[in-house]
């Protein structure tokens, strides 16, 4: 919500009305100024242009139960960010509403959020646009078919994690080389930063850029060796693809059905 306030995506913050059933939750949206309730149905009535679906998929139903119960939210496209709940489960449970189907990740907290999304059957140019401009507001957000929101999730959907966890590990490395463990984070997390805005601004192949700080002989080349000879790209590959399955799974895809469907 903070990512559409500050790029001025919506006119206020009482433009912004939320439902919980988590009292803190609406604490915290209530004194930045947004329109609170427990009651889904009275938010619902509010919501002028769009209504996302934001909670655990065993839930995705009664939600959606609660849209079809106010007759002025046909005009309003409806966004679910709950993960493994499909186009056509949603439309089934919304018929003739407009949907979009989104999936996030925690870094939309602070503003650097990698996003995919794809279209249902009834929405519109304009409401890709719309999803374009609420989630480009937080980060990045790029269409994709349906079948590789599963994808999205294994990379960007889980990364965090995986980021995390090398940001820890280069932490480690930075304290055992002798440096204290507060400068070792802080250079660990500054150098993924700035290495991944080096990606997106000049639009290089990462192995270009790896080649542009790797002279020979030097420092640079000794660690990567240490990398590849401790598999870092395969077992970085191996946890997209996990993670990928996993998200299909929980899709209700059988093992036999991702593999044949695809490969994995």
């Amino acid at each position: 919500m903070d990512g559409l306030l500050s790029k001025k995506v919506v006119s206020g913050p009482s433009s912004i009305f939320c439902s919980d059933v988590w009292e803190p939750a609406l604490q915290k949206a209530s004194a930045k100024g947004m329109t609170t309730s427990t009651s889904n149905q009275t938010i619902i009535q509010a919501a002028k242009d769009v209504i996302i679906i934001a909670v655990k998929p065993h839930i995705v139903k009664d939600a959606c139960q609660d849209i079809m119960a106010v007759e002025e939210s046909r005009h309003a496209v409806v966004i679910s960010i709950a993960a493994g709940i499909t186009l056509a489960q949603l439309e089934e449970s919304l018929p003739g509403r407009r949907v979009v189907r989104v999936m996030p990740n925690t870094p939309c907290l602070v503003g650097e959020a990698a996003c995919g999304f794809s279209m249902g059957q009834l929405a519109t140019k304009q409401d890709q646009e719309l999803v374009k401009t609420v989630f480009g507001a937080v980060g990045l957000a790029l269409e994709v078919s349906e079948h590789l929101l599963n994808a999205v999730t294994g990379l960007s959907g889980s990364g965090p994690a995986y980021v995390f966890q090398f940001i820890e590990a280069l932490s480690d490395g930075g304290v055992r080389a002798g440096l204290p463990r507060t400068i070792a984070t802080q250079l660990a997390a500054q150098t993924l930063k700035g290495a991944a805005e080096m990606v997106l601004q000049t639009g290089q192949h990462p192995g270009v850029l790896k080649d542009g700080v790797t002279s020979p002989g030097g420092t640079t080349i000794a660690g990567v060796e240490a990398l590849e000879k401790g598999g870092l790209r395969p077992t970085v590959i191996s946890a997209v693809t996990a993670a990928t399955k996993r998200s299909m799974q929980l899709g209700g895809m059988t093992t036999t059905e991702i593999q044949d469907k695809y490969g994995l």
